[in-house]
């Protein structure tokens, strides 16, 4: 294991960053930094529990590895599967792709929104990062459309239909994850928002959605995706 800073590492960090002798303003510095080192770490230990899951490993196995009760990491990491999505961090682009991956369940007499109609809803932002990452990869919107029809083929018209809520479509539980995990991957990379690309890395922290599924059936694996993805990103700062 690649070791942290040691201790005197630290406090010489901490004593740099407050930049004056006062024991005050070292105090606040420390707590500043102690507060940002917390919060990274709770992030990390909660993108590799995402992993896990995703993996299909258990809530038992997991708190046997992080050495806790099943009830204490349940409490402390099953939000980002259950929660509802908040879109405040979300770019125009990607808030495209939310919508029209909810008009695709509803075109397909879906009562639900999954990360399949997720994954169609990437090609509505043709000029977007996920987009040019997927037909790069020879990953088209009907190659997509012909797996979906596979895997989660299209309900028959309902008169229930006509009642599903067009302002707040209801997600699986799996695709509220992506929702909730595409934050977690802007953070990653250090981004402030939300944007398709995110969405996109997202998809692969579950190994079970039909949208990771049919991702790696045509050929994009996780590591081509953030390659490309990075590439696109540093494209931008030219």
């Amino acid at each position: 294991m690649t070791p942290g800073p040691d201790l005197q590492q630290l406090i010489n960090t901490i004593k740099a960053d407050a930049g004056s002798d006062d024991e005050l303003e070292q105090l606040a510095a420390a707590a500043a930094t102690i507060n940002e080192l917390t919060t990274t770490g709770d992030q990390a230990l909660g993108f590799f529990v995402d992993r896990a899951r995703g993996a299909g490993k258990s809530w038992v196995e997991i708190s046997a590895v992080l050495g806790v009760t099943k009830q204490a990491v349940h409490k402390r990491f099953a939000d980002s599967w259950t929660a509802r999505p908040a879109f405040e961090r979300y770019t125009q682009r990607a808030r495209t792709v939310v919508q029209a991956a909810a008009d695709i369940a509803r075109e397909r007499n879906n009562a639900f929104v999954g990360t399949e109609h997720l994954l169609l809803g990437m090609y509505k932002e043709p000029g977007a990062i996920a987009a040019k990452v997927l037909v790069k990869h020879g990953i088209t919107e009907d190659s997509v459309r012909a797996a979906v029809d596979a895997e989660s083929p299209a309900g028959e018209p309902t008169e229930k239909a006509t009642d599903l809520d067009r302002e707040n479509p209801p997600y699986t539980r799996r695709a509220a994850h992506v929702l909730q995990g595409a934050v977690s991957e802007a953070l990653t990379l250090g981004h402030n928002y939300v944007g398709t690309e995110h969405l996109l890395l997202a998809f692969f922290r579950d190994q079970a959605g039909i949208a990771t599924k049919i991702l790696l059936d045509q050929g994009l694996a996780e590591q081509a995706a953030w390659a490309d993805i990075r590439a696109a990103l540093e494209g931008f700062k030219k």
